[in-house]
């Protein structure tokens, strides 16, 4: 079997160029709705930049360095932003039934990354190097022990969880968020619950179709 002949295939079938790239978008698109997902994408890279920087200079760099406070400011913030746009993004997604039109899986692939993302921040705020962080791993370790992962996950291990949250988490987040925005690209955004009445298919609320040409007006 030939990796790169079935990915090309694999893409070929399932992701053309205006799919990745799109020139046109339905009207409905052009709504505030449709930036909490876009925030928390562009955060979640801040995120990256500013934990390789981090994560270059040691954890603890922070406590001494001027720069390092403020490198570790930006990052702290910055997850702050994410979650709360995050959480946003999930909010107008179920009030939108984004699940619709046989695009479980986008929503299902957003839920485990979610799930992969929180358990990182987790870990951020155990890696702290201070008595705040001190008291979160005690308090972590007895909710780990409660579920009954206290043998494989120690929260008082500084260095596992600075392995986990430095290489580990994020590679797992970079690919189920690939996948989850793959799924976008490829279906795209799903229209609106037709008012009682209307008529489901009615071309303002149509998906639209990039592959075969089918363009919605600009926004």
């Amino acid at each position: 079997m030939n990796l790169t002949n079935g990915t090309h295939r694999f893409l070929e079938r399932n992701l053309t160029l205006e799919d990745a790239l799109p020139t046109q978008m339905p009207t409905y698109v052009n709504s505030v709705a449709y930036l909490f997902g876009a925030t928390a994408l562009m955060a979640f890279l801040l995120l990256i930049i500013t934990g390789i920087i981090m994560a270059a200079f040691g954890p603890t760099w922070y406590h001494y360095s001027g720069a390092g406070h403020f490198v570790n400011s930006m990052h702290f913030w910055t997850t702050q932003v994410f979650f709360f746009a995050l959480v946003l993004h999930l909010l107008t997604k179920f009030f939108k039934a984004a699940w619709r039109d046989k695009r479980w899986s986008t929503w299902v692939w957003g839920l485990l990354s979610l799930a992969v993302v929180i358990f990182t921040g987790l870990t951020g705020f155990l890696m702290q190097t201070s008595w705040d962080s001190q008291w979160i791993a005690v308090q972590a370790k007895d909710a780990m022990n409660a579920m009954g992962i206290g043998g494989f996950f120690n929260t008082l291990n500084t260095g596992q969880v600075l392995a986990l949250h430095v290489a580990v988490l994020p590679v797992v987040g970079i690919i189920f968020i690939g996948i989850h925005l793959f799924l976008v690209r490829r279906d795209g955004p799903v229209k609106p619950i037709p008012r009682r009445g209307e008529d489901a298919t009615h071309p303002e609320t149509e998906k639209p179709d990039f592959r075969t040409g089918q363009d919605e007006p600009a926004v």
